[in-house]
């Protein structure tokens, strides 16, 4: 089934359920009243929620008379804010160049234990949402990332039985501040200013929505990323993940519990073979420096924009598109 949230009800917005085929949505209300409400209790809510997402797609009952046409600017971030958000960086060939652009090499743990770090969780941005960045000056970055949503998970979990507890998928734009990193991870403490918030997907999805583009917990499908209108990369998501989303919810869990709703990130999506473009402006940095000796692609600018998609086998959207326009604060 496919979940979104409204902008309506407050500050965590309205559950809804969204049509496979993405135009159409009805309010959950008597189900749950948010996303976070649905997860808190997801063993009663979900079947209650997949059989209101059949009747929806398959036109039967009250479903259709309550239906209304999807309107993607009327929509939350499926969680406004979460309580937890971690993000990992499971795909080595993006760490990999980018130490080796600076002359340094990846110690042999990052092949074994996966990197992982403490994201801003407290808001989330909506789909169409603007980016708004104080200053150019930042270094602004998109990274196209999938995320996944778990239900309760307990201390210590292992990944065979993490993946139990993935429910939900989906997409985020995961904004990076580049030029404002090196100064913060310098200090040994990591990310704080240099990672403002992000956007996720429209709507996130279970794994059932994915048919065999999910497995061995990992999505199989090509990351899309436009800049401007122009194409920017369709680096596969399910190639060169070192760590899949059970080893990642496993490590976020090894020494806590994880409260429903927490989000984890795969990180920035990157391959071996270049030529599928990037999914960050400082992974194709990176790769003009180690080619041409130097960076010639600039990071974000006022006036830009960005767009995150993933397309079924046939084509089809299958969490609606990230479009984002990069903004200066307003007065």
């Amino acid at each position: 089934m496919k979940l979104a949230t409204l902008k309506e009800g407050g500050r965590d917005g309205t559950l809804i359920v969204v049509s496979r085929d993405l135009a159409h949505g009805v309010r959950a209300t008597d189900i749950a009243p948010t996303l976070q409400a649905a997860l808190d209790d997801w063993q009663t809510t979900a079947p209650r929620l997949h059989a209101l997402y059949d009747a929806l797609c398959m036109h039967r009952h009250k479903a259709v008379e309550h239906a209304f046409e999807l309107d993607f600017g009327a929509l939350a971030a499926p969680f406004p804010r979460a309580y937890e958000f971690v993000d990992g960086s499971a795909y080595l060939p993006h760490v990999e160049r980018v130490r080796k652009a600076r002359g340094a090499t990846v110690p042999e743990s990052f092949y074994t234990d996966p990197l992982m770090y403490q994201a801003t969780s407290a808001g989330f941005l909506a789909p169409r949402d603007p980016l708004i960045v104080p200053s150019e000056d930042y270094g602004i970055d998109l990274e196209a990332e999938v995320v996944v949503v778990t239900d309760d998970v307990p201390m210590a979990v292992t990944p065979e039985h993490a993946s139990q507890h993935i429910q939900l998928i989906g997409l985020v734009n995961d904004v990076s501040l580049r030029n404002l990193i090196p100064v913060e991870l310098a200090k040994g403490f990591g990310f704080l200013q240099s990672k403002p918030r992000s956007a996720l997907s429209p709507v996130l999805v279970t794994p059932d929505e994915l048919r065999d583009a999910w497995r061995e917990d990992k999505v199989h499908l090509p990351m899309r990323t436009w800049i401007n209108g122009q194409w920017f990369g369709e680096a596969e998501a399910g190639e060169d993940m070192q760590f899949n989303f059970a080893q990642l919810v496993a490590h976020a869990a090894k020494t806590r519990p994880l409260a429903a709703g927490t989000i984890v990130g795969s990180g920035t999506i990157a391959n071996q073979d270049t030529s599928r473009g990037a999914s960050c402006l400082a992974e194709q940095r990176t790769v003009e420096k180690l080619r041409d000796g130097e960076a010639v692609t600039p990071f974000l600018k006022y006036g830009d924009t960005v767009k995150i998609d993933m397309h079924d086998l046939d084509g089809n959207s299958i969490f609606g598109a990230i479009e984002q326009r990069v903004e200066p604060p307003g007065d």
